[in-house]
């Protein structure tokens, strides 16, 4: 003879006042759920911001780059000799005159 194994009646367990009894606990649940799924979202926006921030600041770097040369090209001295040609500058190519006072002469 086959041995029945017993049934697990689960409308026993599932009945109204077992329900009503853990509605607690199915709303702490739910608001686990809740703050799991705002966690997420604000994981994701927070990721976002980080690649835009890194974004912004690799076109800043390279800005920076770009006119520290151009600054760094057009402080030669050719090209400074170049951009006040126009007004009638020149370089200077005397040597410099050395200026003393006469007075700190005579008293020695």
């Amino acid at each position: 003879m086959a041995v029945k194994e017993p049934k697990i009646d689960f409308k026993k367990w599932l009945n109204y006042q077992w329900i009503v009894k853990n509605v607690p606990y199915f709303l702490f649940l739910s608001l686990l759920a809740i703050i799991y799924i705002a966690n997420g979202h604000y994981a994701d926006n927070t990721i976002r911001n980080i690649n835009k921030t890194t974004r912004q600041l690799k076109e800043q770097e390279y800005e920076y780059k770009t006119l520290n040369g151009k600054l760094m090209f057009q402080n030669r001295l050719s090209e400074v000799a170049k951009a006040v040609e126009p007004i009638g500058l020149k370089e200077n190519i005397q040597q410099p005159i050395k200026l003393t006072d006469s007075t700190k002469l005579k008293d020695n």
